[in-house]
């Protein structure tokens, strides 16, 4: 299908999560006119605030924090629990640090917790890397546990395991380069997904970033039974080219109506907006949608969204996601 960076889906294929009939008006404007649905159906996402900045927080070694998570843990962990919601991010640069937040409502506010990082870039007798970042957490119904993916160098992503989502216990090495195609330089940004694919017989999906000696950012995927052993596609989910970028990075896994999409942004020179291509249950299509959620040329996006995580609180959709120039930036919070 040939890439309109600008196509929207003028009617949504069904009720949003937001609003009956997929009528949506902006954050704080009551009365509004009715705003377009985003493609696939979704809420059309508006900014609303930002909940963490990193000159805010206690432990900030770097200046700059990204890739937000969000969970709801109030239905999943035991008591006592710090809030309702578990938010993790961390800082890029060396030495980075996975980090935690929580709070009792997705709109904020969030709390740091005074212990950051939960995960250092030391972990004998597992690892000693310059830095780790790009925390994904997901519930694992089966075992009851948080499992944290993360990446330390960039070319390693790594799972450890937690009973209460704050105490991580090392698992071990899911992704390198040396499992990709001869060439690849970067295997990171991962987020893991429960997907069923019963052709692979899979019962989670990976999305990621990769990089190779061309230096431009694509999408790859990858399929596991068990969310540990892992085997990936040797051609990238989303090439850069395709959707008219330099590079892209942050994929998340997203399902409405049946149908099965992949969002990712693109660099702040490509545009700076989080882009949508349907993939399908068996991710075998290639539907580039276009604009997911437009960046702003305000602060504090300034003109480049990115690393959407999702979440609902109380029937209300959430985006939290990076907002603002690459490593100086702060963690958003949009509503749809």
């Amino acid at each position: 299908m040939t890439f309109d960076r600008r196509r929207f889906l003028h009617i949504a294929t069904g009720a949003t999560a937001a609003t009956a009939g997929g009528v949506l008006f902006a954050a704080g404007e009551p009365g509004a006119a009715p705003a377009l649905a985003a493609p696939g159906g979704f809420p059309d996402y508006r900014y609303v605030r930002t909940l963490l900045t990193p000159g805010r927080l206690s432990y900030n070694p770097t200046g700059e924090i990204i890739f937000p998570c969000v969970r709801g843990v109030y239905d999943r962990l035991p008591a006592p629990r710090l809030g309702r919601y578990y938010l993790y991010y961390a800082p890029h640069d060396a030495p980075g640090g996975i980090c935690l937040a929580y709070g009792d409502s997705l709109e904020g506010p969030f709390t740091e917790y005074p212990d950051n990082p939960i995960v250092g870039r030391t972990w004998s007798p597992h690892y000693s890397v310059s830095h780790v970042s790009s925390p994904h957490v997901m519930w694992n119904a089966e075992h009851r546990e948080m499992w944290l993916y993360f990446h330390g160098e960039n070319t390693t992503t790594r799972l450890a395991r937690s009973k209460d989502g704050v105490h991580f216990t090392y698992d071990r090495a899911v992704l390198t380069t040396a499992m990709l195609p001869q060439g690849t330089t970067e295997a990171s940004y991962a987020r893991v997904f429960r997907h069923d694919i019963p052709s692979r017989g899979a019962r989670y999906v990976m999305v990621f970033m990769r990089n190779d000696a061309t230096d431009h950012r694509d999408i790859g995927w990858g399929w596991s039974a068990d969310g540990r052993s892992w085997e990936f596609a040797r051609e990238p989910l989303i090439d850069h080219a395709d959707v008219g970028a330099a590079n892209v990075s942050g994929p998340h896994l997203l399902k409405r109506n049946g149908r099965t999409f992949v969002v990712y942004h693109t660099d702040k020179g490509s545009g700076g907006n989080i882009l949508i291509t349907e993939v399908g249950a068996d991710f075998s299509r290639r539907d580039h949608l276009g604009v997911f959620y437009d960046s702003r040329s305000a602060a504090p996006e300034n003109g480049r969204a990115a690393a959407p995580a999702f979440g609902t609180d109380r029937g209300v959709p959430y985006m939290i996601y990076e907002a603002g120039e690459r490593l100086s930036g702060a963690i958003a919070m949009a509503r749809g």
